[in-house]
């Protein structure tokens, strides 16, 4: 159930492989211990259109987001484990950052189709 959003500016593909990124987002997360592996779900965003501080400066954000009910310092060890790799990998980017985010299990609803 796990949703990793990662949003980032579109001149990080000229020097990184944004598949590399997602994969990184997805083994953060089975290393956490906080989420399944079977229930991760990764999506990247590439944004042409931005403002920073600095002009030219990249950026990296990741949303987290899961059902309600993990403690603060379980969100907190997930974004500290995603920060860090990603910054493992993403040398030259100007700004990474990570939000987690709680989804009401009452308001979530999904489809899957069985196989």
């Amino acid at each position: 159930m796990p949703h990793f959003v990662v949003e980032y500016s579109r001149d990080l593909e000229e020097n990184y492989d944004i598949h590399q990124v997602m994969q990184i987002a997805y083994d953060s997360g089975v290393e956490s211990g906080v989420m399944q592996a079977d229930d991760i779900k990764v999506r990247a965003r590439p944004y042409d259109y931005y403002r920073l501080l600095n002009k030219g400066d990249s950026f990296l954000h990741a949303s987290v987001f899961m059902l309600a009910g993990r403690t603060d310092e379980q969100k907190e060890h997930v974004a500290l484990i995603l920060r860090e790799n990603l910054q493992g990998y993403l040398l030259n980017v100007t700004s990474i950052s990570v939000d987690i985010r709680d989804m009401n299990a009452q308001a979530y609803k999904k489809r899957v189709l069985e196989k």
